[in-house]
């Protein structure tokens, strides 16, 4: 299985996406700080999670919810979590 999953820093609200083959094992990585990307910005919870059994289906939809159609898709689909804990806006 391939997941596309969005983690919402503690520290200042911000979004990270990425697509991993190991959900629980990568969300290990980026709480303990071991993930290079979110080192500077964790800890995080994990707000949302998709499952694919084709990678090439996994990275089109991260590439997705990384353009401002997907933040649009992602701020419709978890409106009662923005609501509670906004997320940082983008420039």
């Amino acid at each position: 299985m391939f997941y596309v999953y969005v983690l919402q820093s503690e520290k200042d609200q911000g979004l990270y996406i990425g697509y991993t083959t190991d959900l629980k094992g990568r969300l290990s990585q980026h709480q303990a700080g071991e993930a290079r990307a979110t080192v500077a910005r964790y800890p995080f919870e994990l707000i949302y999670y998709e499952a694919y059994l084709m990678e090439e289906d996994a990275t089109g939809r991260e590439r997705f919810l990384k353009s401002g159609s997907g933040r649009k898709y992602l701020d419709k689909q978890l409106k009662h979590h923005f609501a509670a804990y906004p997320r940082r806006e983008t420039a």
